[in-house]
């Protein structure tokens, strides 16, 4: 089961972000088939795009509390100091990833950074 994580500046739109994950998909020669759920920070709960974008999929999104993003934050690949100062985790995708997807959850690779917005997929347990 892959789940995508997803960050994002303000504003975005479900285009964006369906851009973003299409980008990352490919890069993990995989499809949007493949992908069971979108997770983001809670924070990102108000942001249009990113919920325009799971609803289109079909596919539930979970917003992230801060203390499991920030539980997952030693599992992460890279590291964006904007994204430090705002929600105190290296990646907002990277967390929302790892964390929706469990602790056995293992990142497909680096974060993917498209315009303004970020993916990254973890493949985690079918449990």
């Amino acid at each position: 089961m892959i789940v995508a994580g997803i960050g994002s500046k303000r504003g975005v739109s479900q285009d964006e972000v369906l851009a973003a994950l299409d980008a990352a998909l490919a890069r993990a020669d995989l499809a949007r088939a493949d992908v069971s759920l979108i997770a983001a920070p809670a924070v990102k709960g108000g942001e249009a795009g990113i919920s325009e974008a799971a609803a289109a999929l079909g596919l539930p999104l979970v917003l992230v509390p801060q203390t499991q993003l920030e539980a997952a934050s030693n599992r992460t690949k890279t590291r964006s100091e904007r994204v430090v100062a705002l929600l105190r985790v290296p990646s907002a995708a990277e967390t929302a990833a790892l964390a929706a997807g469990g602790a056995q959850a293992q990142l497909l690779g680096p974060r993917l950074a498209l315009g303004p917005v970020t993916c990254a997929l973890v493949r985690r347990d079918a449990s």
